[in-house]
């Protein structure tokens, strides 16, 4: 798996794209049924995917700051594209609650038994199948939000995978380095003893040499004293 800055950038965006789509495709329809229950559904799964799609946008920046400087000026292009789109659609969510808010009140108000109406009927088949849709709409958008963590989790274990293995790599050469030193230091220990020997065996020649010196000459002082007693 490629974990290049790029590359996750791309699968970000990627993502971010295809929750804008889910957006849009929402505000276009299920949020402006007619049923209450099927709108607002729909603008509480556009709520959560704008909520997802920030995120996005937030992995993005990360990602660019390791981006090559060269080639950065396009990604930040894009990353304000994104950013621009999504401020779009938060407004257009707004705009939307909004509307139906309204359009609630003045139902209420001008329809009154409605409910009492609605409730006669014997299945509830519109209702029912609304907040089935609105259920199973739910569950799908809770198992790709699943899938997308576990994709997240698995990109993380194996940056984590790699950390452990250069940390690994690190404290070998770490303790190569220690055992070449206790190495490097036995053999300093060695050569000074045998420098210390060295000092030792060179004093005491120079010991044995003066007194060989000392009797060379006291040997010549008697002959010569012998000689001159003599005469």
């Amino acid at each position: 798996m490629d974990n290049s800055p790029t590359a996750l950038f791309d699968s970000y965006e990627q993502d971010f794209q295809q929750i804008i789509q889910s957006i849009r495709d929402k505000t276009d329809g299920d949020a402006k049924g007619e049923q209450a229950e099927q709108r607002k559904a729909a603008l509480r799964r556009v709520e959560m995917e704008l909520d997802e799609a920030d995120e996005m946008v937030s992995q993005m920046e990360i990602e660019i700051q390791g981006i090559p400087q060269s080639i950065k000026p396009s990604y930040q292009t894009r990353i304000k594209s994104a950013k621009a789109e999504l401020q779009r659609y938060k407004k257009l969510s707004k705009d939307l609650h909004a509307q139906f808010s309204r359009a609630d009140l003045l139902g209420s108000a001008t329809r009154p038994g409605m409910e009492g109406s609605l409730s006669d009927d014997p299945y509830g088949t519109s209702t029912d199948r609304t907040r089935l849709l609105a259920g199973n709409s739910i569950l799908e958008d809770g198992t790709r939000r699943l899938q997308e963590s576990q994709r997240i989790a698995l990109e993380t274990e194996e940056q984590g995978t790699d950390i452990l293995r250069s940390l690994r790599v690190q404290r070998e050469q770490i303790q190569n380095s220690r055992d070449t030193l206790q190495r490097a230091d036995t053999s300093i220990d060695r050569a000074s003893g045998t420098l210390k020997k060295m000092i030792r065996r060179m004093y005491q020649q120079r010991i044995v040499t003066g007194a060989i010196i000392l009797v060379l000459v006291l040997l010549i002082a008697i002959i010569l004293w012998a000689k001159l007693w003599r005469s």
